[in-house]
């Protein structure tokens, strides 16, 4: 597993907190990594008497992770508006993981459209980790999204989250689905679009599909997969609909997937997959960024 060195997990009241809490700690210990565990309160909410209560809810928490084996532990209290605190806590602490967990009632849109997780996802410098309150641990089954692209931000994408998905994949004994979906571009799909016969229209489709086959073979080619059960899975359509797909055929437990496709312009998406991803999925997780986001979230207040 890539060695993370400075985790922070969001605790709260939500069913799951428990879980992701847990998840983080296990991989802190692994890892050797230090744990910080993050309580965030509204003003109305923040009086001392409360803030006294949460901060010995702590300190309870801290050594039972010390206890479970995690030697640097610590708490913050926090307080103002969830996702821009939290983000501020990671860029002062200089954290390289963000645990928080998801609730599980009904589908996940329903609770995550316009809330902490998906500003998070969004705008978070570091990788978010979203946890499915009850999903088995170690991980089953993992789904990697990638689009294989060379010489772009994409294609560095595709590293940090091919890295992330190797090591948690052989750390757990994990079986690794490596999905990218594709479709036909260009000239040929206007050719697709108009009447062509069946054998030109099944040339055209077998070209791309082995243009994107020998670009997902070269991405995994880069690494060692002898020790990992692993499935390539091309299916042609949106990447938001195959996951969807995959997820059921599969039982994914955990999905890792980046979230923004430019840097250099601070918390600029192009493409919803991920919140797509974020809002209908009832499994965990694990968002990555490209090194040289910037988030829009400033340090300082406003």
């Amino acid at each position: 597993m890539k060695r993370f060195t400075n985790i922070l997990v969001v605790f709260n009241d939500a069913i799951g907190a428990e879980d992701a809490l847990e998840q983080a700690a296990s991989l802190a210990r692994d890892n050797g990594a230090r744990l910080t565990i993050t309580v965030v309160l509204r003003g109305g909410d923040a009086s001392p008497q409360h803030v006294e209560e949460v901060e010995k809810r702590l300190q309870r928490l801290c050594l039972g992770v010390q206890h479970a084996g995690v030697s640097d532990v610590r708490w913050r209290v926090l307080t103002g508006t969830a996702f821009i605190e939290i983000i501020r806590q990671v860029i002062r602490a200089e954290h390289d993981l963000v645990f928080a967990c998801a609730q599980p009632d009904g589908v996940l849109k329903q609770v995550f459209f316009g809330s902490t997780a998906t500003h998070l996802v969004r705008k978070c410098p570091c990788p978010v980790w979203i946890v499915k309150p009850g999903q088995p641990v170690p991980y089953r089954n993992i789904l990697v999204a990638i689009d294989p692209q060379i010489a772009t931000s994409k294609d560095q994408i595709n590293t940090l989250i091919m890295d992330l998905a190797t090591s948690l994949a052989l750390h757990d004994h994990s079986v690794l689905h490596i999905m990218h979906a594709w479709n036909v571009d260009g000239t040929d799909l206007d050719s697709m679009r108009s009447e062509i016969a069946t054998q030109q229209r099944e040339a055209i489709l077998k070209h791309h599909h082995d243009k994107h086959l020998l670009a997902v073979n070269n991405l995994v080619g880069r690494y060692v997969m002898s020790e990992i059960d692993h499935r390539i899975h091309l299916p042609r359509g949106r990447p938001e609909q195959a996951i969807y797909q995959l997820v059921q055929q599969e039982k994914i437990d955990l999905i890792l997937m980046g979230s923004v496709a430019r840097v250099g312009i601070p918390g600029f998406f192009i493409g919803n997959t991920a919140e797509t991803v974020l809002g209908s999925e009832r499994c965990s997780i694990l968002t990555v960024k490209p090194n040289g986001f910037e988030t829009p979230v400033l340090l300082s207040r406003v």
